[in-house]
C-alpha cells in the first residue's frame, strides 16, 4: 500500500466518522464494521450506508461517484466497488466537510447505465462525475445536510 492511498484512506475514514457523527445527531445509527472481512461480506455498515469524502466536489461541482478500484496500480484487475459492490449497501452519501450528499444506490447505477456523463479512469479507480446540480434537479438528493 502506498502512502498516498494509506493518506487518501485516513482521510476517507476521519470523514466517515465525521459523518458517523452527523447521523447520530439525527437519530441514525450505522454500526460500523471495523474489519476488512466484515466490510466485504456485509457492507460498510449494518444500516447499508456507503460513506465517500469528496474533498473536490465543492470545487468543481461534480461528486465523483465510483464503480471499481484497486489498492495498488500494479494490480491488474478492478474489482467492482462503489455502486457496483455487491453488499448490503441501499444508499450512498457523499461530500464534504460542508454538504453531505444521500443518494439511492439503485439511482446512480440507473444513472451510469445511461451514459450521460463524463467517466474517470485513473490507476487506481474508475467512476463517472456527477453533478450536484443534476442530482438536485432530477431528485437523487434525498436530503442534504448543512453542515455547521
Amino acid at each position: 500500500m502506498t502512502d498516498e492511498y494509506k493518506d487518501k484512506l485516513e482521510r476517507g475514514l476521519q470523514y466517515q466518522d465525521f459523518v458517523t457523527e452527523k447521523l447520530y445527531e439525527k437519530g441514525i445509527l450505522t454500526i460500523t464494521y471495523a474489519s476488512k472481512k466484515y466490510q466485504i461480506k456485509y457492507g460498510e455498515n449494518k444500516a447499508g450506508i456507503e460513506i465517500k469524502f469528496d474533498d473536490k466536489c465543492k470545487r468543481t461541482g461534480n461528486l465523483y461517484i465510483e464503480i471499481s478500484e484497486k489498492s495498488n496500480k500494479n494490480n491488474p484487475y478492478f474489482v467492482d466497488s462503489g455502486i457496483y459492490r455487491d453488499d448490503n449497501t441501499w444508499l450512498f452519501i457523499i461530500g464534504d466537510y460542508s454538504n453531505i450528499y444521500i443518494l439511492s444506490k439503485i439511482q446512480l447505477q440507473k444513472v451510469h447505465r445511461e451514459k450521460k456523463f463524463i467517466e474517470i479512469n485513473n490507476e487506481t479507480s474508475n467512476g463517472f462525475l456527477l453533478p450536484i446540480s443534476y442530482a438536485k434537479e432530477q431528485a437523487l438528493i434525498i436530503k442534504e445536510i448543512l453542515v455547521e
